[in-house]
């Protein structure tokens, strides 16, 4: 929303697909910003903005089935409530968000007082007065993060468990709230919130991945055990509430990654084109990231990172013409359309053409320059010669190997 929101104040008539019913996505679970600001009424103030803009086209319910194109001429269609319209577009903003992991460790799912960070966060909105009374809360950190099948840290994780602690100890300063950790990731200035609960009396146990905390359901309640690094033991805690700070995972990106051959990486997270220089840009020229989508990230830099997307989106909006890399696919006339190259092209530049000579119909490859990147696979495949990389032919690198050798 943010993304589109900067690019239809910059002029520019933009439409936002919404898979969801309604706009706002995880930002309606969380209560307030680290900083201490409700977060409901800025969600709502961004929506009514979003939706009343003259510039922006929002369709919920809406599905993306195809994408074709390049950079300043994308077209897609889209499946909206049973039917089906096609969408033209010269650049686009990724955002498709994540989601909290639904545990399977620590006895979720078993008893009621045993819940994930956003659902404690709920519990504690909607029923205030009967967590106010409880004596004892656990919070467990990393669940689902930093393991052999997420090996990633969520982030967001140690910031939401402290802030909640605060808020329970400001609802009742006699309880005790435990937080057990294998390390406390509150980066930044978010240190000082780490730095508040230590004085307001939280306390801060750690372990490590051979000594992780033992839940155990009884009739008087639920209890954690875990191994105390400074007693040398193991202590045996009552939980009124145990919560569980649950990994960020992504939503699933497949249909994006297969429309558009984007990257992704080997935890479903989609890639930019590079980390430090072109940290929105994606890997196909005209597509950039956003959001949780791209890694786990609280609300602020998610909303820097919308306005970064749309910066970046108006510098391709706002030309007339583009100018692209030397560095191109180039067919030549040995290309008999065998079509192995189009195979192999991970970013959709080649198709396969039919032209007449002669009188005779026959096949060869077309490269679209503005969605090759010259990676030269299609050069390597190719076993007659019939594509060349510009600047990168096989004379050109067979001279250069003879200059070394003869150096």
């Amino acid at each position: 929303m943010t993304a589109a929101l900067g690019l239809a104040d910059q002029g520019h008539e933009t439409v936002l697909l919404e898979r969801g019913e309604r706009l706002g996505g995880n930002a309606w679970r969380l209560n307030e910003t680290w900083r201490g600001r409700p977060v409901r009424p800025l969600l709502e103030d961004l929506i009514r903005r979003v939706e009343n803009h003259p510039r922006i086209t929002v369709h919920k319910g809406a599905t993306l089935v195809s994408a074709r194109g390049a950079v300043g001429d994308f077209a897609s269609e889209v499946r909206m409530n049973g039917t089906t319209r096609t969408i033209e577009y010269g650049a686009a903003v990724i955002a498709t968000g994540a989601r909290e992991w639904t545990p399977d460790v620590y006895g979720y799912g078993e008893s009621p007082r045993i819940m994930t960070s956003l659902e404690f966060e709920a519990a504690l909105q909607e029923r205030e007065d009967a967590v106010k009374t409880a004596d004892s809360i656990v919070f467990i950190q990393c669940v689902g993060s930093r393991e052999p099948e997420r090996p990633y840290c969520s982030r967001l994780c140690c910031t939401h468990s402290i802030q909640n602690a605060l808020s329970l100890k400001a609802l009742n300063p006699d309880m005790q709230v435990t937080i057990l950790s294998r390390d406390v990731r509150t980066y930044g200035e978010r240190e000082e919130l780490y730095l508040k609960a230590r004085r307001e009396g939280v306390i801060f146990i750690r372990f490590g991945l051979d000594s992780k905390p033992q839940v155990s359901i009884e009739d008087r309640g639920v209890f954690v055990t875990v191994v105390d690094p400074i007693l040398g033991r193991p202590i045996r805690l009552p939980a009124d509430y145990l919560v569980l700070a649950s990994a960020i995972v992504p939503n699933d990106n497949q249909a994006i990654v297969e429309l558009f051959k984007c990257g992704h990486n080997e935890d479903g997270f989609l890639n930019e084109a590079h980390p430090k220089l072109r940290p929105v840009d994606m890997s196909v020229d005209g597509l950039f990231v956003a959001g949780l989508c791209n890694y786990p990230k609280p609300l602020d830099e998610a909303i820097a990172q919308g306005k970064a997307a749309a910066a970046r989106a108006n510098v391709i909006l706002s030309r007339e013409a583009m100018s692209l890399d030397a560095v191109k696919s180039s067919v030549t006339e040995r290309c008999d359309g065998c079509a192995l190259c189009v195979d192999v092209c991970p970013y959709r530049a080649i198709r396969l053409v039919e032209f007449t000579q002669n009188g005779s119909t026959r096949k060869r490859i077309e490269v679209q320059t503005s969605l090759c990147k010259g990676c030269g696979l299609c050069e390597a495949t190719c076993p007659k010669g019939g594509v060349d990389v510009l600047g990168f032919t096989l004379e050109q690198l067979r001279a250069q190997v003879d200059a070394v050798l003869e150096a």
